[in-house]
């Protein structure tokens, strides 16, 4: 038994049993990840893969068992490996960190710029996409640290702890009528077609949540998954805007006016996520901490080595 045949193994659920796109991923050879993954069923005395003909097509009974430990397995090798690094190499290394746009774009840049002055020599990778990758990519290793608002709590083997709380606004081009009333509702606003989200990003379930309750229904025409693309549209004229509130900058956008919404729409919890029984480098743990003060070291070692369901101090 060797990682390689485990990391065939792994990556062969992955790609959902492609092996094409298997070999391309590990950098090798179709015939050469074939024959990995034989030889290890073959030690194991299982077949481990249900096929038909030469394609691989889902998981046998045993797969479903030995998937999670051969992941536990090339995890630990990870954390073994960073555990060395931490003591040879304690300024150097890389850090990989997966957000949603609306996370890497305005809540990121002051925590990596200092973070930057204070590790030189550490590479940052920045991964952007939807909640539910940004939890992929901790859960496969792909990331060391994630940033969503939404998804990542759903998952045992995340650890989800709380950053900031934050609320939407209301965009509108000057001259707005909107502008002119001196508290915003629900019904002005549904009188107007609407440019936010798409469902799942950015607090949008917040926004559904609060015109459902009214019985309203908004006359949705665009959606989006990031800030920028809205604003865009906004301008256009097409119609007014939901977003984040940090995602609005009255130097950048001197073309739109921002209405407060904190009080049309719940207040949203920004999280950040991390595999749950993963060594993080120290330096990861001063980035968390420059990104979300309260996150000291020791809170986060406590959660990391949690178990699904326990009570960790914020989290609670």
């Amino acid at each position: 038994m060797n990682f390689q045949q485990l990391r065939s193994i792994r990556e062969a659920v992955r790609q959902k049993f492609n092996l094409t796109d298997v070999a391309r991923a590990l950098h090798t050879s179709q015939p050469g990840v074939s024959r990995q993954i034989r030889e290890l069923e073959d030690e194991l005395g299982v077949d481990l893969f249900v096929r038909e003909g030469k394609r691989l097509t889902s998981l046998t009974e045993v797969g479903v068992l030995v998937v999670p430990i051969v992941e536990k397995m090339l995890n630990d090798a990870d954390n073994l490996r960073r555990a060395g690094q931490e003591f040879t190499q304690k300024t150097r290394g890389r850090l990989s960190i997966a957000a949603t746009h609306s996370q890497a774009r305005y809540a990121l840049p002051g925590a990596v710029k200092d973070f930057r002055r204070r590790y030189p020599h550490v590479a940052l990778n920045l991964h952007q996409g939807s909640p539910d990758q940004v939890a992929g990519m901790l859960i496969s290793g792909e990331a060391d640290i994630g940033i969503a608002t939404e998804a990542l709590s759903l998952h045992d083997s995340l650890v989800a702890l709380p950053c900031y709380r934050w609320t939407h606004s209301v965009i509108v081009t000057p001259g707005h009528p909107l502008l002119a009333w001196p508290t915003l509702t629900l019904e002005r606003l549904s009188e107007h077609p609407i440019i936010t989200y798409n469902e799942g990003f950015t607090g949008r379930l917040h926004i559904d949540r609060a015109f459902a309750k009214q019985g309203i229904t908004p006359d949705l025409v665009l959606t989006a998954m990031d800030a920028d693309v809205i604003k865009t549209y906004v301008e256009l004229g097409l119609g007014v805007g939901i977003v984040a509130s940090i995602a609005f900058d009255e130097a950048r956008d001197q073309n739109l006016r921002a209405i407060d919404a904190g009080h049309l729409f719940a207040v949203n919890l920004t999280k950040l996520g991390i595999r749950r029984g993963s060594f993080l480098r120290g330096y990861v743990y001063d980035f968390i901490e420059t990104f979300a003060s309260p996150l000291k070291r020791e809170l986060v070692e406590r959660a990391v080595a949690s178990a699904p369901g326990e009570c960790v101090e914020l989290d609670c």
